[in-house]
């Protein structure tokens, strides 16, 4: 079949037009760009401008033989400072070289502080096993100063961290017992550890052993401090680093 010129011209003319659209189209349809998804950024919960905290124990807590420093509520103060440099951090300790469950009853009854602590340890009962006390002893004295400590922490049990008790039999101090001496110490240290992770289970209240870094002493002797008989400031620092992630998230909250 023919087609006449005129025809021969609509129909490329037709075509022409529907390809210069089809073009058109394609030039003037956006893309749309690439997108990502948001990040999700992990809220970092603030902390209070000013955090007091209140150390309570014995000769573990009050640092013997270490520099003022090196304590391990120091230590902690210090690292916290550091972590929150905003944040104002006080430190009051409650502790003496020899204090037994006793003793730090008195001297916190004596001493009175007040009831408005964001932090508080209590690392006891070392002296009670030291100083053959009955253990009925203990079994009465460490819930009345958990209680209290939770007291003196603004009332609230997440302000307050428990520590084991060291275990001096790795300690040179000992190096003239006998084997059954050790085994006795750490078995009724054991003890006394035990009934206070129980008790602070009971009070949902944070319990952290550092015990097996005093029981490494006789095998690194850097752990011990000069006399032989106290951990050291680099036994107080793995102290520091163990309750540092509990620490924070009392802060925190």
């Amino acid at each position: 079949m023919k087609l006449h010129f005129k025809q021969i011209v609509i129909v490329i003319f037709s075509i022409f037009v529907s390809c210069s659209a089809d073009q058109s189209d394609s030039e003037n349809t956006t893309v749309p760009p690439a997108t990502t998804p948001p990040t999700t950024e992990v809220p970092t919960t603030p902390i209070s401008s000013s955090i007091k905290y209140l150390a309570l124990g014995d000769s573990y807590t009050i640092g013997q033989s270490v520099c003022e420093t090196c304590r391990y509520p120091e230590q902690l103060k210090t690292k916290l400072q550091t972590i929150y440099p905003e944040t104002a951090f006080s430190l009051k300790i409650i502790a003496q070289t020899g204090w037994s469950t006793s003793d730090l009853i008195s001297a916190i009854n004596t001493q009175n502080p007040d009831s408005n602590y964001d932090l508080v340890t209590l690392l006891i009962g070392v002296n009670n096993q030291y100083q053959h006390q009955d253990f009925s002893v203990y079994e009465k004295e460490f819930p009345q100063l958990l209680n209290k400590a939770i007291a003196l922490a603004k009332g609230d049990n997440k302000n307050v961290i428990v520590l084991s008790i060291p275990d001096y039999a790795y300690t040179p101090f000992t190096k003239n017992y006998t084997d059954e001496n050790r085994m006795k110490i750490s078995n009724e240290l054991n003890n006394y550890n035990s009934f206070a992770e129980r008790y602070c289970i009971t009070k949902n209240v944070a319990f952290i052993s550092i015990t097996d870094i005093t029981r490494q002493g006789l095998n690194n002797p850097s752990l011990v401090a000069s006399d032989g008989l106290h951990p050291s400031e680099q036994a107080y620092k793995m102290f520091v680093e163990r309750m540092l992630p509990k620490v924070k998230m009392v802060l925190q909250d």
